[in-house]
């Protein structure tokens, strides 16, 4: 009876075994049902099958099985998967003939990932040196001035950041650290809103500190630069 048993614990192992072979999928067939799902914008399910790919011995499919992998991420918002994922594209395949779009698109992750002018800018200020890296490796590529256009878009948030620091510290009664804050932003000759509103609060801490001189000379300049404004109204009544 045992050995009845053997036999059919055997015969059962085997049924299984070719099962098994019948239903999984080769590389390729892999490899065409993700592309067919990231067609269809399935991107998480794509995402999945290509996973799977990218973990396969280094060939032609593995790379490009990675590179789509972190397409998937980026379609669905998941931008820090996705760096990861272009980081590992460019470390794993240097030499592919897709490596430029791994930069470039490491730099968006970046970008995307970056916090409100209000918060941490730390990811803004990566995103800039990613683009700069993109710009000095692939200086001939065609989304060169993309590139130039995000490393625009990211500094002028900093540059934000930088006002709000001194509104903060203007709110706060610190008026030192909030001069110091509005003058960086004053010193950077932009014509636009952070700049008057910079020399609007640089005046009336001025004022506040009692120092005339100094509080004349930035509203000279508000009213120079943006004659009519409510700000430049408003201080006029103060001398």
């Amino acid at each position: 009876m045992r050995r009845y048993l053997g036999y059919i614990l055997l015969i059962l192992l085997a049924f299984s075994a070719c099962s098994k072979n019948k239903t999984e999928l080769s590389t390729a067939e892999k490899l065409a049902r993700a592309d067919e799902l990231y067609a269809s914008k399935k991107y998480t399910k794509a995402a999945l099958l290509y996973d799977e790919i990218s973990f396969e011995r280094k060939s032609a499919s593995t790379a490009y099985a990675t590179l789509r992998l972190a397409d998937s991420y980026y379609a669905v918002n998941k931008f820090a998967e996705a760096q990861l994922k272009y980081q590992q594209f460019i470390d794993g395949f240097p030499d592919h003939q897709n490596v430029p779009d791994a930069y470039f698109r490491i730099g968006q992750c970046l970008f995307e990932e970056s916090l409100k002018p209000d918060y941490d800018q730390d990811e803004t200020a990566a995103s800039i040196e990613a683009f700069r890296s993109f710009i000095d490796r692939f200086p001939q590529d065609s989304r060169y001035a993309q590139a130039v256009e995000y490393i625009r878009r990211a500094q002028y948030k900093l540059i934000e950041k930088k006002y709000f620091n001194g509104y903060i510290y203007y709110r706060m009664k610190d008026y030192s650290a909030a001069l110091m804050y509005f003058d960086e932003v004053i010193a950077l000759g932009n014509t636009d809103n952070l700049d008057k509103m910079s020399l609007y609060y640089s005046s009336l801490l001025h004022l506040h500190q009692d120092n005339q001189e100094a509080a004349r000379a930035s509203f000279d300049r508000l009213n120079s630069r943006y004659p009519g404004s409510q700000e430049a109204r408003k201080l006029a009544k103060k001398f």
